[in-house]
């Protein structure tokens, strides 16, 4: 049994776990903060994520032969002046990983280089025989971009690569960071670039010809430090010192605010469509995997052109997968397009928790009235989503067709107002509504043009550049998502908003208790669990009707 980790020292954010057999069968995986309840988890080990793993296998430390981790930690470490040595593993077992042992009965330790193991989980959770794969990201281990030939047969080779000076990673963790934004905060970054787009306001070029540079002037200091403060300092220059005057609510209407946003999203978008162009060149095949933390900027995705894919955790935390799958690559009979529910069950409640609340057997029928005159609810079925997106099993949902409704949820959300929501909507259904985005749709990775019947029948849905980050859903499924759409029918073109079941600074809900206490704290008018209706009040279906008029 392998045992797949994303951990410090090195992955200091997005701590991850799974197991995985020898034949490269999932057997389990986990995000850290899902448990944890610590957003991103930063500088944690997957030490709560490693025991979920081991119970859903029904294994113990014992069970597990190998272990691996998508950083190469020895090369990081010389990196940063520090030499690794054998004698530092069973430390970092047990402070990162919770396995105590000695340097004599240690399971084996393998490392694997951080843009490889961001690669093959894109290209093996892909249904592409053959592909080239592009990862960008902050950095892995001395690289920031790294291009790979993928063949089912033949494994993954590097055919090009950029060290971390070209980071698009680090210029837009500076832009982020310019406009008071926090290190991993890039998605309010491009919420914020569309209002740029809208005013016609002109980005700055920080990238010339399109394609990824070092900063100018770079400072002394060591890695990070030293790429960011030189990023820091173009846009300082750019802006002749000034730095943006609004608080967060209002920074969509701060314009030098809007003008970083924009122009670092520009400069991020024209090298990815650069770099994708390049890779399919130097693979010599159209099909193209992305991976690694710029993957989850939709914008850009959407942009590509031809047969494009990314996996539903193409963060840091999916590395935890794509080392174990590099040690065991999946059988070929096993290829295809990973599932995004691979996370824990919601489990029994804690006792109490239902104490003062209505239940009542699930009526699709009921939910949809409920949602036609303006109650927001929430979804929580099954194994829960892994990645950012929520994906129908930890989802809050509303009709987008109330042009009231994205005020109202960024309100109940407590989200500055200016931040977009996303659609979904029956697979059938989504050509009427925006540009198709297949593939990327899976996940909601991909943002797209809505279309003159989206604009109408979709207002909340629609940022505020024309655009969307659709869903596109399988109604054959059998989820409770696919079959409330289909009960939805034709209100709002068939699509209904769909955002994270979370409230400001928590991770997506896990557990029932998770969902009860953000249900009742976030004041949701329903809660679907699994097949039963949880509310406040037997008259839950009545509230809402005026809150967004």
């Amino acid at each position: 049994m392998i045992l797949g980790v994303n951990a410090p020292p090195t992955g200091w954010h997005d701590a991850a776990a799974c197991l995985v057999d020898h034949d490269g069968t999932l057997l389990a995986f986990c995000e850290e903060e899902r448990l944890s309840r610590d957003k991103h988890a930063e500088r944690s080990g997957p030490l709560l994520a490693v025991q979920y793993c081991l119970a859903q296998a029904g294994a113990q430390f014992g069970d597990v032969d190998l272990v691996t981790a998508g950083w190469d930690v020895p090369l990081a470490s010389r990196l940063y002046g520090v030499q690794w040595s054998l004698s530092d593993t069973p430390e970092w077992l047990e402070r990162y990983v919770g396995w105590r042992c000695s340097a004599i009965d240690m399971p084996e330790v393998r490392f694997v280089s951080h843009h490889l193991a961001h690669a093959t989980l894109a290209f093996r959770a892909s249904d592409f025989e053959r592909a080239a794969v592009l990862v960008v990201d902050g950095n892995g281990d001395d690289e920031s971009i790294s291009i790979y030939r993928a063949d089912r047969e033949r494994g993954l080779v590097r055919v090009r690569v950029w060290p971390r000076s070209h980071s698009l990673g680090y210029l837009y963790d500076a832009a982020c960071r310019y406009v008071g934004f926090g290190p991993l905060e890039a998605g309010k970054l491009m919420g914020l670039s569309a209002y740029g787009r809208v005013a016609a306001t002109p980005p700055w070029d920080l990238l010339a010809d399109g394609r990824p540079r070092a900063p100018r002037g770079i400072d002394t200091g060591d890695g990070f430090n030293r790429y960011l403060h030189a990023w820091t300092a173009e846009l300082q220059r750019l802006a002749d010192g000034r730095r943006p005057a609004r608080p967060r609510a209002q920074l969509h209407k701060d314009e030098l605010a809007v003008q970083v946003a924009v122009s670092a999203q520009e400069a991020v978008e024209r090298a990815v469509l650069w770099l994708a162009d390049v890779a399919r060149e130097l693979v010599g095949s159209e099909n193209l995997c992305l991976a690694g933390g710029v993957a989850l900027n939709c914008k850009a995705n959407g942009l590509l052109r031809g047969p494009v894919f990314a996996p539903p955790a193409p963060h840091d935390a999916g590395t935890a997968l794509g080392a174990a799958w590099h040690v065991a690559p999946p059988r070929r009979a096993a290829a295809g397009r990973i599932s995004a529910f691979l996370g824990p069950a919601p489990g029994a409640e804690p006792d109490g928790a239902l104490d003062g609340l209505h239940r009542e057997p699930l009526s699709l029928e009921r939910v949809c009235e409920a949602l036609a005159h303006g109650c927001c609810g929430a979804i929580v079925e099954g194994r829960g989503e892994i990645g950012p997106r929520a994906l129908g099993h930890r989802s809050i949902v509303a009709d987008p067709s109330h042009p009231g409704m994205h005020r109202r949820l960024n309100d109940i959300k407590r989200r500055e107002r200016w931040r977009p929501f996303g659609a979904a909507a029956l697979s059938s259904r989504a050509p009427a509504l925006w540009e198709p985005r297949p593939r990327l749709s899976d996940y909601m990775l991909a943002g797209t043009p809505v279309s003159d019947t989206g604009l109408t029948r979709l207002p909340s849905a629609v940022h505020v550049d024309g655009t969307t980050r659709p869903q596109e859903v399988d109604p054959d499924t059998g989820d409770v998502l696919g079959a409330l759409l289909g009960e939805w029918a034709d209100r709002a073109g068939g699509a209904l908003i769909n955002t994270s079941f979370n409230g400001p600074g928590e991770p997506i809900v896990s557990s029932r208790g998770d969902a009860l206490t953000a249900f009742r704290r976030l004041n949701l008018a329903f809660l679907v669990i699994d097949d039963e209706l949880v509310a406040t009040h037997p008259s839950w279906w009545r509230a809402g009707r005026e809150a967004v008029s």
